[in-house]
């Protein structure tokens, strides 16, 4: 993972992110993307939902990224990284990227029931916490919430479908 993205910021990077999720949801897992990006502008790791392909309930993007980036600099500790995801963690993710000691994290989109940054817990800005991250939302969140919402109108029109047949 040798790429550089300082030439093109942040919005480039969320680019890479929703390119990950959109493999993530062609093998049928719901589909977010995460690349973490280094303070050089380094593509340190980059991953997207396995949980599915992999039968994983671990297998989430963010961690998928945090044990890339973690291998690629030898120490679980990445500390001068931004993470780009497309749908704001959840408390597992959360937890990981205040673990790994992150200083950044970009999301697209909300998940109001799920989301542990802003939405239902503010896991990453609490003091309660050894290490807190800067958080930023809504980058290309338009473009992130079509993605999910197609994987997900797809799912429900394949289960209709499968319930007609079966009649």
């Amino acid at each position: 993972m040798s790429a550089t993205i300082d030439r093109y910021g942040d919005d480039a990077a969320m680019a890479l992110a929703l390119e990950e999720a959109k493999l993530a949801g062609a093998h049928g897992d719901v589909p977010v993307g995460c690349v973490l990006i280094a303070g050089d502008g380094t593509l340190l790791g980059r991953g997207h939902n396995r949980r599915e392909a992999d039968q994983d309930p671990t297998a989430h993007a963010e961690l998928v990224a945090l044990r890339a980036g973690a291998q690629a600099r030898g120490r679980w500790y990445i500390d001068d990284v931004t993470a780009y995801v497309t749908l704001e963690p959840c408390v597992m993710c959360a937890g990981a990227l205040v673990l790994a000691r992150v200083k950044r994290v970009v999301f697209g989109c909300r998940d109001p029931k799920g989301g542990a940054l802003v939405s239902a817990f503010t896991l990453g800005s609490s003091p309660l916490l050894n290490h807190q991250f800067v958080i930023e939302e809504s980058l290309r969140e338009g473009e992130c919430r079509e993605v999910l919402q197609s994987f997900f109108r797809d799912v429900r029109a394949r289960r209709a479908r499968e319930r007609l047949s079966s009649k």
